[in-house]
């Protein structure tokens, strides 16, 4: 029994890591980057006081990307981190095959012989990833209101676009825009987001409410205050006017199970994000969400 003890450890550590589901959604979007923003879907906005950091690329959008991208994306960006999890646990799972039929780890040493192995083919298809992807690849502030908002950063180079003014009416509903998404993200209610949100931002987010229906879990984002805003970028092309925002907002974030017991988050506890939120309209229209994109 002692003998078998570290097989048997091992045994329930992978099957932890390989079969643990992952509760992540973190209010409207998913903690994903997705939507679009026209000619600029691929570039990333300038950073703000509010978002300093890199806007990542775009996970989703039905833009295509044309062959003169920004080059502050790459081309065809993937992310690599789901390429190299389906491989661990594809390794894993054929390690632990392998020890209950007899075979496999044999032993403790033999456990430590395979994570060498599996540490240098990981390494391995990092680089060779990295090879072939090229190498990897919210004006003044506005605590609760319209002034929250900072003044733009210049706009990317060689885009066909008109700047567009941006004012105090304007910021008001990029806030409103901000808790009315979370509320009918909470409450499932899709139309609620067809009148705040683009038809694509619509699809996406009932798919990933329909992933919460399935796992029988609901995430809910309640009290939504913005606390800091920076406009990011206002551009027109096309008959659009686009305004790119960056926005640091608290909410309380749990996810309960179908009996209301929270099974991810803490009810008594604000939670803090920081995103890059695009929204459109017509000229003299409504504005309506467009993208929603995370920042490194």
């Amino acid at each position: 029994m002692m003998r078998r003890l570290p097989r048997l450890l091992a045994m329930f550590a992978l099957l932890a890591l390989v079969l643990t589901p992952q509760l992540g959604w973190a209010a409207a979007g998913s903690s994903t980057s997705m939507g679009s923003r026209g000619s600029r879907t691929y570039s990333a906005p300038p950073p703000t006081n509010t978002a300093p950091g890199i806007a990542l690329p775009m996970q989703r959008s039905l833009t295509p990307q044309s062959q003169q991208s920004s080059p502050s994306y790459n081309q065809g960006y993937q992310r690599p981190p789901s390429m190299m999890g389906g491989l661990v646990r594809g390794l894993l799972l054929g390690g632990l095959i392998g020890m209950l039929f007899g075979g496999g780890f044999h032993g403790i040493f033999g456990l430590f012989g395979f994570l060498i192995q599996l540490f240098l083919v990981v390494m391995v298809v990092r680089f060779l990833w990295g090879m072939v992807s090229g190498g990897g690849s919210r004006a003044g502030n506005m605590p609760g209101g319209p002034g929250m908002f900072a003044q733009p950063g210049r706009p990317p180079v060689g885009m066909p676009s008109a700047p567009v003014a941006i004012g105090p009416a304007d910021y008001q509903a990029f806030e409103q825009l901000l808790q009315a998404v979370q509320q009918a993200w909470t409450q499932h209610d899709v139309n609620t987001l067809r009148m705040v949100a683009t038809p694509e931002m619509v699809s996406y987010f009932g798919e990933q409410l329909a992933e919460q229906t399935s796992r029988g879990v609901r995430n809910l984002v309640t009290n939504v205050h913005l606390e800091q805003g920076d406009l990011s970028e206002a551009w027109a092309e096309e008959g659009r006017e686009y305004a790119t925002v960056a926005m640091r907002f608290t909410m309380v974030d749990v996810t309960t199970d179908q009996a209301g017991h929270v099974v991810a988050g803490d009810p008594n506890l604000r939670t803090q994000a920081t995103e890059l939120w695009t929204f459109l309209r017509a000229p003299g229209g409504r504005w309506v969400l467009s993208a929603i994109q995370q920042v490194r």
